[in-house]
């Protein structure tokens, strides 16, 4: 039994800071998009996937990556991205989330009919409507419930192959003579351009992100993207410290200007490093996590996920979260997939109460950390309004639940 009442962890105002749109499907969705698209999949039956495909455990990441060819597949047109952006709006919503940033690589949607920033204008499309449809509801306007807000943070490859998606083929067939670094370092840079010129549009990008293998792909790779969107005032984050030692998310931090890093699960690894020029490594980690927390970096935490894919993180008492909180850095937790890690934000709440020791002003500071971390689209003044309201909401039930 959770040191907090489920219902109280339902109920909460929450957000979700680390979520992948391709990741995330009603499985329901999926099988019947992929009728409709001809799209093979290995069973027609929510009980099927879950047996073949979308599993509680996976034995390595690439069985867990499995996933994303069927779900990317069904997602080549905009007419499927918005319908799965405003579900997944949705389920969040019915959860007491109030807050999402949907991460996707627009780039690994494209066909003849879909540009990438039509892919993202699609997804925009659908949690709007959601959005709406929340904002405007009784609840809202009374004040006892609060607003739901989105932003869209669109997702570079430090790899990838030309069998990802056309465009991936494309840039390998016009860039035939560059190494392959040059060509991902391309790729991003073009994303990066269309990520500035859809938020002149208007659009709430809010973010720039890396994602993919990190050992042999550093994110220095991928400084021009970065530094045209960190122009842009585009807010950054990495994924890093998920398969590579803390210099990883050094990196990340002083070559792409990270305002928070996904996962950082190697952080305090101090055996991971890699660096020869590093000579004391346990020195190294505690200044590398003394600086994010006192630059308030944000850390996206995500537990399922790590522990369906990271060897080393066998239970959840195992995952160096409680060393994060412990250490004062922010620290928000995600789902990463929805559907692949077979969770929502309320489960991972449940998973932190039931098997770390934290306190009830820990959790509040917790919850309150996505929100105040948040890349939030808009003048910071209606930013501080929201979390006001989120606030005084966290605190009428605090006060209804844990008396």
């Amino acid at each position: 039994m959770t040191a907090f009442p489920k219902e109280f962890l339902l109920k909460i105002p929450k957000s979700d800071l680390h979520l992948h749109l391709d990741g995330s499907l009603r499985l329901s969705t999926l099988i019947e998009l992929a009728k409709k698209e001809k799209v093979a999949l290995p069973a027609y039956t929510e009980e099927g996937l879950k047996k073949a495909v979308f599993k509680d455990k996976y034995k390595n990441l690439g069985e867990y990556l499995k996933g994303f060819s069927y779900t990317v597949a069904v997602m080549q047109n905009a007419k499927n991205i918005e319908r799965i952006a405003y579900e997944l709006a949705q389920d969040n919503i019915a959860e007491g989330v109030r807050y999402i940033e949907v991460r996707f690589a627009p780039q690994q949607h494209c066909s003849k009919d879909l540009r990438p920033e039509d892919a993202v204008r699609a997804a925009v499309k659908g949690l709007e409507r959601a959005a709406k449809e929340h904002n405007a509801s009784k609840a809202v306007k009374s004040g006892e419930d609060v607003e739901f807000h989105f932003g869209i943070i669109v997702c570079a490859m430090r790899s990838f192959n030309k069998d990802m998606s056309p465009y991936y083929g494309y840039m390998f067939q016009v860039l035939s003579h560059a190494k392959d670094d040059e060509v991902f370092a391309i790729a991003s840079l073009e994303l990066a351009r269309i990520a500035v010129l859809l938020k002149k549009e208007g659009l709430p990008i809010v973010g720039f992100d890396l994602a993919g293998q990190e050992a042999g792909y550093p994110a220095e790779h991928h400084w021009q993207a970065y530094q045209h969107v960190h122009e842009a005032f585009i807010r950054k984050t990495v994924h890093a410290g998920e398969a590579y030692g803390p210099e990883s998310i050094f990196q990340a931090i002083t070559e792409c200007h990270a305002n928070r890093i996904g996962h950082g699960t190697l952080m305090f690894d101090y055996n991971a490093i890699q660096d020869k020029n590093v000579k004391n490594k346990k020195q190294y980690v505690e200044d590398l996590a003394s600086y994010i927390a006192n630059e308030r970096i944000g850390v996206e935490v995500c537990i399922t996920s790590n522990l369906q894919t990271l060897p080393f993180i066998k239970k959840v008492s195992d995952h160096p979260v409680k060393q994060m909180i412990k250490s004062g850095l922010s620290v928000s937790i995600c789902t990463d997939n929805r559907l692949v890690s077979n969770t929502s934000v309320t489960k991972e709440l449940e998973l932190l109460c039931d098997n770390i020791n934290i306190t009830k002003r820990e959790l509040r500071n917790i919850v309150i950390a996505g929100f105040k971390g948040s890349f939030f689209h808009g003048p910071f003044n209606d930013k501080r309004k929201f979390v006001r309201a989120v606030i005084e909401k966290y605190n009428r039930l605090e006060k209804e639940y844990l008396k």
